[in-house]
């Protein structure tokens, strides 16, 4: 082991030797070979010898402040290397995490748009023990809810003395999986033994059919909100019909069924008739009727008129438009001195007449509306399937503000030599009856 003493070579130093007597000497460093080279000299010890070594030299003033200078602007640079570095760790951790909280809110709100199961213990909860009755149908009973402090729920309740299983597993089975703004949602359902309950979001304004069953109701709602209504209705149709993995038939479009959220947007509802099929599917096999009476398309409950298909919709809709110009049901009649006049025949007529088809006073480009929708509507309920258009044709036509030219006339048939006025529609109307009696 050695030690090294730095000293300057004009002093002497004692030395002490451990194996001898205490000595004292005085030593003058040879320094210089050190200063010939520019080094400076010290001494260095090595067990009890001194020896003379040479280092470098000590720096100028000049130099000391050099160094200073750039040891200091080093020193910031490496400061500002590590801030950097430290903000970049900062800013990386933040998006990191802003990027988990993004992934977390994405996974809650696709849990909230899965169907939840609930037990009819959980139903009774939500329902106040079935307090708040909103309405009553042929297979089932529909209660007002609350999930939370501000969402309200549907919650229908099936019947299952009717209810064989196949309503609810459409219901669930279809909407429970699809999204659209212009379709109800699910928000839940119940299975619990032979209870069975279906949990959907609430619309406070209620059905379509409530603003448009009557001439002389206060609640019109002008006809620009229900052009707005129809093209909302055309294009969940179409969602349902182009927009899905699979095509879905309704098969039930009526007034009753479009429910109206807080704004009146309208949003298409009860899924228990629809049917599944592929997109590249244009025929659909059914072994009975299935709908309600006055939108029923022909071929739905008799295929002397046709195969059934996506079209079947498209009469439907015919149907409901021609219902909400009219304001009131398809199905009603007046009678005169020749028999009944069937409803849809009498909006045609008044068209070729160029009567005003408004029930309510408007504003002046509200005749122009009413006879658009009615077009449309006429268009869609073609007796023959083919002549039908698609609902993408239809929601273009309600888009568009071009002229609508006139449909065929859907109530005339004609042969070799002239053209006659066939009752098909009216007998059309009276099979109806007869098979949703035997349904029924």
């Amino acid at each position: 082991m050695f030690t090294t003493l730095m000293i300057p070579y004009e002093y002497s130093i004692y030395s002490y030797n451990y194996h001898n007597k205490l000595r004292l000497s005085w030593l003058k460093p040879t320094c210089g070979h050190c200063e010939a080279k520019g080094k400076r000299c010290r001494l260095k010890s090595r067990d009890t010898k001194l020896e003379t070594v040479c280092s470098l030299p000590k720096p100028s003033k000049g130099e000391s402040v050099k160094s200073a200078a750039i040891c200091a602007i080093l020193g910031g640079a490496a400061v500002v290397v590590l801030l950097v570095a430290a903000n970049n760790s900062y800013n990386s951790n933040k998006r990191e995490k802003e990027n988990q909280l993004r992934i977390e809110r994405f996974l809650e709100d696709y849990k909230a748009l899965k169907p939840s199961r609930y037990s009819y213990a959980d139903i009774k909860h939500i329902t106040s023990q079935f307090t708040d009755k909103l309405g009553e149908g042929a297979f089932g009973t529909v209660f007002k809810g609350k999930l939370s402090t501000d969402f309200f729920v549907a919650v229908k309740i099936l019947n299952s003395s009717k209810e064989n299983g196949e309503d609810f597993i459409n219901e669930v089975g279809i909407i429970g999986r699809i999204h659209h703004v212009n379709v109800v949602r699910l928000v839940g359902y119940c299975a619990d033994g032979f209870r069975r309950a279906l949990v959907y979001e609430f619309l406070p304004n209620g059905p379509l059919q409530h603003y448009i069953s009557s001439p002389d109701t206060d609640r019109f709602l002008g006809w620009k909100n229900l052009e707005d209504i129809a093209l909302g209705i055309a294009k969940g149709i179409e969602y349902l019909h182009q927009g899905c993995d699979q095509r879905i038939l309704h098969f039930d479009i009526k007034p009753h069924n479009v429910l109206l959220d807080h704004n009146f947007t309208p949003k298409i509802s009860d899924f228990g008739l629809a049917k599944l099929c592929s997109k590249d599917q244009s025929i659909v096999s059914m072994t009975t009727a299935r709908g309600t009476m006055g939108y029923i398309a022909p071929e739905v409950f008799s295929r002397n008129f046709g195969n059934v298909s996506y079209k079947s919709d498209v009469y439907s809709f015919g149907m409901l438009l021609l219902e909400m110009v009219g304001g009131r049901k398809t199905t009603d009649v007046t009678e005169d001195n020749t028999g009944q006049v069937y409803y849809p025949e009498w909006i045609y007529n008044l068209l070729e007449e160029g009567e005003d088809l408004r029930i309510h006073n408007g504003e002046e480009g509200d005749a122009t509306i009413a006879k658009k929708l009615a077009i449309v509507g006429l268009w869609c309920i073609q007796w023959h399937s083919v002549d039908r258009p698609s609902m993408k044709v239809v929601v273009h036509m309600l888009e568009g503000g071009e002229k609508l030219s006139m449909p065929p006339n859907p109530f005339v048939s004609s042969d070799s030599t002239n053209k006659t006025v066939v009752d098909v529609p009216r007998r059309h109307m009276n099979v109806q009856l007869d098979t949703i009696a035997e349904l029924e």
